[in-house]
């Protein structure tokens, strides 16, 4: 699934081509795509509207029109691509919407985890997000505090989207590694320096990650290169980079986990 740098890297991406364009209508194949409205309400409502800006809110695609908000959550296996609106809609896309200056804006999703919102009121969709950790409001002292107020394991914790928007599996792992953390540590029993550690961990995986375009991991999400420069995801059997101790993989809340189990003590 895309995690925040890689929906960070779609919007930059999108928005030169989409800003400006008048949406002329819509096509869609799959009914279910759609989290709200209705398709018949989604067709009468998004026909002429101008796409004012394109952005992102956690991993959410946030394309700000004259009257509504466009949310798209990719999921697993959605994509999002531009092209000429003579080319005909292939197997896979679910929605295509057809614009002006002879484009289209194309939703694709295999495996059909992707979903559509339309709403004036983007709140109601985004609003029990936690805060974005590029921001900042994200800091050390509130990230102690917001582990404290808690009794989870770090990991699952990190990857809950109400708490700390736009982690997943990948950087959850990289920023646990570089700041030392063990992810099935107790939240409240991270120090304050442990917690400023992994708030500068957080934020320079992040980071690096957009500026690598991503990762591309699959045949899903393509273009970026922060895969070429993992330290333990999906390197179970390597070295460690910083010890030389064989990175080892595990279940942590049901998630594939990977650690140097010498960096990364449970203590």
């Amino acid at each position: 699934m895309p995690e925040l740098p890689e929906v960070e890297t779609i919007a930059r991406k999108l928005k030169p081509d989409l800003i400006g364009r008048t949406i002329l209508s819509a096509d869609l194949r799959w009914s279910r795509t759609l989290a709200t409205p209705s398709p018949r309400k989604f067709r009468e409502k998004i026909k002429g509207q101008k796409i004012l800006d394109v952005g992102r809110r956690a991993k959410y695609l946030n394309i700000q029109l004259d009257d509504f908000n466009l949310l798209i959550h990719l999921r697993m296996s959605g994509d999002l691509f531009i092209k000429n609106s003579t080319i005909q809609l292939e197997k896979h896309d679910r929605l295509g919407l057809k614009l002006s200056g002879n484009r289209s804006l194309i939703f694709n999703d295999t495996r059909k985890f992707g979903r559509v919102w339309l709403t004036p009121h983007p709140e109601e969709v985004l609003g029990r997000l936690g805060p974005e950790p590029l921001t900042r409001v994200f800091t050390p002292q509130w990230l102690r505090n917001a582990l404290h107020n808690k009794h989870r394991q770090l990991k699952p914790l990190l990857l809950d989207q109400t708490f700390l928007a736009g982690l997943g599996n990948i950087y959850t792992d990289e920023a646990l590694n570089i700041a030392k953390l063990h992810p099935g540590a107790a939240s409240d029993t991270v120090t304050a320096k442990q917690a400023e550690a992994l708030h500068e961990a957080i934020r320079k995986v992040l980071k690096e990650g957009i500026r690598r375009n991503g990762a591309s991991i699959d045949w899903v999400y393509r273009g970026g290169e922060f895969q070429n420069h993992f330290r333990v995801y999906d390197r179970e059997g390597k070295p460690c980079p910083t010890c030389g101790t064989e990175i080892v993989r595990f279940v942590v809340g049901q998630r594939g986990t990977h650690i140097c189990p010498n960096c990364q003590r449970l203590r």
